[in-house]
């Protein structure tokens, strides 16, 4: 039996997943505003969407940078930094006289969003010891499942009678309590160093993830081609780049982490599950409100109990991690994601809500199953030098990966409804095979996940699991 954690730890991990809590909200409450948005500030939908994409390609551009923040600078001051600009941006936001500063806003938002849950990773996995790990990912990810959930049921109400400023000035005021708690409270954990930062692979980093989420985000339109030629050719540089910095040991982001089998296999399932779930996520909230009539709020409150579901089960998951190991609990995960994928591909604009809502809890349900065991069984067996490199990855790849599914799921979705209204279907029939098409594709990609699962290993992991692949 470990002994509980040390007070002053729990204390820092505390303040930290609050932090990362209110960050992650506000990435998911801005999704069901954007109509509002286009009518106040006067922009069409594809200028609108920017608020989103702008978000998606800053997030890509400064996560792989926050292993070198994470050994450079101290605890404190990554933390001052990613609140601080975040409670900056959330300010613009609010004061914001056009959807120029707005965007801009959302920029400097990011920014901070980008730092924080890279921060809290590496945070535990310096404090925790492996053994009580399980337990601990699992309070992290009812931040991560809950956060997105809540976010766009809070918007519904907040535009429901006041101005979406509002949405901002809701969340400031919190940002700012975490701040100030956190100047109280928080000290520095782990030890710092001087690596010197690579000057030359920062504009590759950015446009090879920016260029190759822009790309995916422009998925099926004219302009998708130069940005994805960009991000391919830039990011093959900066991983070539990487590689020669590693003989040196000052790695901007640093790849022998994928030296590591279960690091690997991790994130392989975690992309998978991400593509598959990020396009899903937003076909859902598409199809209640543009074939079923429910209104924001309505759609928010109906997607709600999952993310509720997905918080209530993540602490017992993390126990059961730290008893049984990755493969009994990601494994019946994944199955029940894919099922639950298939079946939706399934509905008509006929389903009863219910079975709607039952479906989208059994989502949740198995996503409490999968995401727990895949954090901590990928980011575990790191030494303690690459805690922050393998957080940067992880995250990295998580934006890119539901870039890459919602573009595609969009994208097919959109063309298949196009393609049948064209030949004269009626407008509802074609939007629904549109959508089987794309929870079809969905279901498809999650069965990689499954098939994945089951390489990972049985046992609760320990020392042996740390032995790097040569």
């Amino acid at each position: 039996m470990s002994p509980p954690l040390p007070a002053r730890d729990r204390t820092v991990i505390l303040i930290l997943l609050v932090a990362t809590f209110v960050v992650i909200l506000n990435e998911t409450i801005m999704n069901v505003a954007l109509p509002r948005l286009m009518t106040d500030l006067h922009v069409t939908a594809s200028r609108a969407q920017w608020l989103s994409t702008a978000f998606m390609l800053t997030m890509a551009v400064v996560i792989p940078t926050t292993g070198f923040l994470l050994q450079r600078l101290s605890t404190r001051q990554v933390f001052f930094l990613a609140l601080g600009l975040f409670s900056t941006g959330t300010l613009l936001a609010a004061l914001a006289p056009g959807f120029t500063a707005l965007l801009v806003a959302r920029v400097v938002q990011a920014s901070g969003t980008a730092i924080m849950l890279p921060l809290l990773m590496t945070t535990v996995l310096t404090l925790v010891p492996e053994r009580q790990r399980g337990a601990v990912m699992g309070n992290l990810s009812i931040v991560i499942s809950v956060a997105p959930a809540i976010g766009p049921t809070l918007s519904g109400l907040i535009l429901n009678s006041l101005s979406w400023r509002f949405m901002f000035l809701f969340v400031l005021p919190v940002a700012l309590a975490v701040l100030l708690l956190g100047a109280r409270t928080l000290r520095n954990v782990g030890e710092r160093s001087h690596a010197p930062l690579d000057l030359p692979s920062v504009p590759l980093c950015a446009l090879g993830f920016g260029g190759l989420v822009y790309a995916l985000s422009q998925l099926g339109t004219p302009g998708t081609l130069l940005p994805l030629t960009v991000g391919l050719l830039s990011l093959g540089a900066f991983l070539w780049r990487q590689r020669t910095l590693m003989r040196r040991g000052t790695p901007l982001l640093d790849l022998r982490a994928f030296r590591f089998p279960a690091f690997t296999l991790g994130l392989s399932v975690m992309v998978i599950a991400m593509m598959a779930l990020f396009g899903g996520a937003i076909l859902l909230p598409l199809y209640l409100q543009n074939l079923r009539g429910l209104s924001t709020l309505q759609t928010g409150l109906l997607l709600l109990p999952g993310g509720l579901v997905m918080g209530l089960l993540a602490p017992p998951v993390g126990r059961l991690y730290d008893r049984v190991g990755p493969r009994p609990l990601a494994l019946p995960g994944a199955l029940l994601m894919t099922g639950v994928l298939f079946a939706l591909a399934r509905i008509d604009a006929a389903t009863p809500l219910w079975l709607l809502l039952a479906w989208h809890v059994t989502l949740s349900a198995g996503l409490a199953l999968l995401f727990t065991p895949l954090f901590t069984s990928s980011l575990s067996p790191l030494p303690p030098h690459l805690y922050s490199h393998g957080s940067a990855i992880l995250s990295t790849l998580q934006q890119v990966a539901g870039a890459a599914g919602t573009a595609l799921l969009i994208a097919l979705m959109t063309g298949r409804a196009a393609t049948l209204t064209a030949a004269g279907t009626p407008t509802v029939t074609a939007q629904v095979s549109g959508l089987h098409l794309a929870f079809t594709v969905s279901g498809a990609i999650a069965v990689l996940a499954v098939l994945l699962t089951t390489l990972m290993p049985r046992p609760a992991p320990g020392p042996a699991s740390a032995v790097p692949a040569h």
